[in-house]
């Protein structure tokens, strides 16, 4: 993929989404004493709703709202298993296992993704692109198990069975969900194309959110539903539309990468706000993986 302006664009606004998505996560860790993830989910998902609703039913757009069915369901699939499949078997992986192994093991699919855009989609074999993907991976991994190091839950077991294969399946589902993504939003405005996926990932939460509720859930403090709610609307909202246009511009194997570099954002986020203090293997982790991104995006 040579470098057009098309591909300058597309991994610019994926930086963009990454770095809000580090305030945002930054944000709801901040706040995990009074809400659950869970309930961080449903929240952030509603406020994008507002959002998107608000976007596309604004009178002087240039074009009325047009998705054709076949992409309403390619659209749904990726919403489903991305932001409300995925997220939710996450969510009870990091209680099995901890967020410093499950998060990680999740956090791999941009190598999966890759494979699948080949088998799938038909994207050309760079087997340097590849390697940079795999090392970029590698990377972020590092700096996401130096970042949550300390976080598993009491009673978490790192080496239950179940537990991996829920991160596993996580990862499954964010790789089969970008590259669904791509498909969906092919000769569609990534306005259009995200309400579709938000108004699915909204709609799916309302029963997820009661169930556990009932199970449960302790109800999040008002503070912490408003912080919640204002960095939803940077992280979800915002974030997502960015992360579907930049899918759409240079598609679900790059952009897989690119929109997962969110860890390498946190760090400095966390160093500012939460006056955390990067550790040794986490500067090394943010060299690799910068190295890795550098080895996808300059690939020709």
């Amino acid at each position: 993929m040579q470098l057009t302006p098309d591909v300058i664009f597309g991994t610019a606004i994926g930086f963009l989404a990454a770095s809000m998505w580090a305030v945002s996560v930054v944000v709801y860790r901040s706040q995990s004493e009074e809400i659950r993830p869970l309930a961080i989910g449903s929240v952030k998902m509603w406020v994008a709703l507002g959002f998107m609703t608000l976007l596309v039913t604004i009178p002087w757009r240039p074009n009325a709202f047009s998705v054709p069915f076949e992409s309403i369901i390619y659209l749904a699939l990726s919403a489903s298993l991305g932001a409300v499949i995925g997220d939710t078997i996450l969510f009870m992986s990091q209680e099995r296992i901890g967020v410093s192994y499950s998060f990680p093991i999740a956090m791999s699919f941009p190598v999966l993704t890759y494979i699948l855009a080949i088998l799938i989609l038909g994207d050309e074999i760079s087997s340097l692109r590849f390697f940079g993907t795999v090392v970029a991976v590698l990377g972020l991994i590092l700096i996401s198990r130096e970042q949550n190091k300390g976080q598993n839950n009491e009673g978490s077991t790192q080496f239950d069975l179940i537990g991996i294969g829920m991160a596993l399946f996580t990862m499954v589902c964010y790789a089969v969900g970008t590259v669904l993504l791509e498909v969906g939003v092919t000769g569609v405005d990534p306005i259009d194309a995200n309400f579709v996926r938000i108004v699915i990932g909204a709609i799916e939460f309302v029963p997820i959110y009661i169930v556990a509720s009932q199970m449960g859930m302790p109800t999040p403090t008002r503070r912490a539903t408003k912080f919640v709610a204002v960095a939803g609307l940077f992280g979800m909202a915002l974030g997502s539309l960015l992360y579907v246009m930049m899918v759409k511009y240079i598609g679900a194997a790059m952009g897989s990468v690119i929109g997962s570099t969110s860890p390498l954002f946190a760090v400095p986020v966390s160093v500012v706000f939460l006056k955390e203090r990067p550790t040794r293997l986490a500067l090394v982790g943010i060299l690799i993986a910068i190295s890795g991104v550098i080895l996808v995006v300059g690939v020709n």
